[in-house]
């Protein structure tokens, strides 16, 4: 896969937008291994990590046979900075658990798009304080639209989309919470060439396998064997595509895209995830929570422009340090060498 560093970063915006398509899938998978396997969440999120750690494994094999030379090591990787690994890995075992809980409690539609709706707004909030990305006026209302679309989803949601629709958002804001953390630690890294994109995926899914297993020991760990085959497909599907494949695009993507954007432009994943809840599982959702909804999509188109302004502004500013045979760069922006 291309390095971060040499991605334009239209391609950077489909990797993300992929990921998040292949994630609005995940919860529907989720859904039914609950019904089919007879297994909690947590124990979904462990089977999702296990597998999508092995693909990665693989994968990571092949590219190190192949190109020696450029491929890290994973043990390079973790050593480069273990502080980030073992974050990242608890981030995402926090991120997919909590998921997987909301889609559980409130439905998959719901779940998916509390989740993907208030991580903008925290990520928003940290890019400006960690990592001194400003938004514009379009990045502002898109955060404005981001919350008036979460504030009428709590308020709309009710017991026709899942059992416990309160407890399923509080479960999606966790959720949001580690998400945001993973992005932001994903775009700095991204910044600061902190290790390959790839590697460190794998390293963070290892990390998040080991935090998981004891947790879904005491859940419940193996699935009933009822319909092995459906079972056994079921986990095939959410370890490669939403977890090794997504996640990949992911973070490469995140290496040239603002931590915001990012973030947004990853709402593709309550729009797949609430078209298959509706057509796949029958869930019927009131006009409070499609005005949400909308309110939530808007903020891509939002960000998207926030996103096209900063980066013509960037390339429009003088170079302080041109006459000194220095390169700088915008402060929002990933350092090109």
């Amino acid at each position: 896969m291309q390095s971060s560093s040499a991605l334009p970063v239209r391609q950077g915006v489909l990797y993300v937008a992929i990921a998040a398509t292949a994630w609005g899938t995940g919860g529907a998978v989720a859904a039914e291994l609950y019904d089919v396997g007879g297994i909690g969440p947590i124990s979904v999120s462990f089977w999702r990590f296990l597998t999508g750690l092995g693909l990665l494994l693989a994968a990571h094999l092949v590219r190190r046979s192949r190109r020696p030379e450029t491929a890290l090591s994973l043990r390079a990787t973790f050593a480069a900075n273990p502080r980030r690994t073992l974050i990242t890995g608890f981030g995402l075992a926090v991120y997919q658990t909590a998921y997987f809980a909301s889609v559980q409690q409130a439905g998959l539609t719901v779940a998916t798009v509390v989740t993907l709706g208030s991580g903008p707004v925290l990520v928003a909030a940290g890019a400006r304080l960690t990592l001194g990305e400003r938004t514009g006026a379009a990045g502002t209302a898109a955060v404005a639209s981001g919350v008036a679309g979460l504030v009428l989803l709590m308020g709309g949601a009710d017991g026709s989309t899942g059992p416990a629709p309160l407890l399923g958002i509080g479960y999606a804001l966790l959720s949001a919470a580690g998400y945001a953390g993973v992005t932001l630690l994903g775009r700095f890294s991204g910044r600061k060439n902190a290790g390959g994109a790839f590697e460190s995926t794998v390293t963070g899914f290892a990390v998040g396998t080991v935090c998981l297993l004891p947790m879904a020991l005491l859940e419940g760990l193996l699935p009933d064997t009822e319909r092995p085959a459906w079972t056994l497909g079921l986990i095939l599907y959410l370890g490669t595509v939403p977890t090794a494949l997504g996640y990949t695009l992911f973070f490469v993507g995140l290496g040239v895209v603002r931590a915001t954007t990012a973030s947004v432009v990853a709402l593709v994943e309550p729009l797949t995830a609430a078209v298959i809840g509706i057509l796949v599982f029958g869930e019927r959702l009131n006009a409070i929570v499609l005005t949400g909804t909308a309110l939530l999509l808007f903020a891509v188109l939002f960000l998207a422009a926030d996103e096209g302004a900063g980066r013509a502004a960037s390339r429009r500013a003088p170079d302080p340090g041109a006459d000194h045979g220095q390169r700088t760069s915008h402060p929002a922006m990933r350092t090109k060498d």
